[in-house]
């Protein structure tokens, strides 16, 4: 039987999440999709603390894009998210893209957290 869209996203996330852990040194940037907007965090898994968190749903961000699930906005975001670790002394993290494919919005805020000086 074909599975759903969710139960896809689902098992890649638990076999993504057996493979990468955030570490006080490098922690984790996990980002979750919904379909009206975009969400990232810096965690880290040691001590199950989040260290830096950013959404279209912020207040540097609400307000400034018609619609949460655009490129546009996940590029906000990333730049936010990126900022926001810099600013604690984070530079380098791992990559949790949720169990979402590396494509589109997950890409664009990927990038835009490159770009603004995160190290992945």
């Amino acid at each position: 039987m074909k599975r759903t869209r969710t139960e896809s996203v689902q098992r890649r996330h638990s076999r993504i999440r057996r493979k990468v852990e955030g570490t006080p040194s490098r922690p984790r940037l996990a980002v979750f999709r919904s379909n009206n907007h975009i969400y990232a965090q810096v965690i880290d898994d040691v001590a199950q603390h989040t260290l830096v968190a950013a959404s279209t749903l912020d207040k540097d961000l609400k307000g400034e894009f018609s619609s949460g699930a655009t490129c546009e906005a996940s590029e906000a975001v990333g730049k936010l998210v990126a900022q926001r670790a810099l600013a604690k002394g984070i530079e380098k993290v791992v990559f949790d893209r949720g169990g979402n494919l590396y494509h589109g919005r997950i890409r664009a805020l990927a990038q835009a957290a490159r770009e603004a000086g995160l190290d992945f």
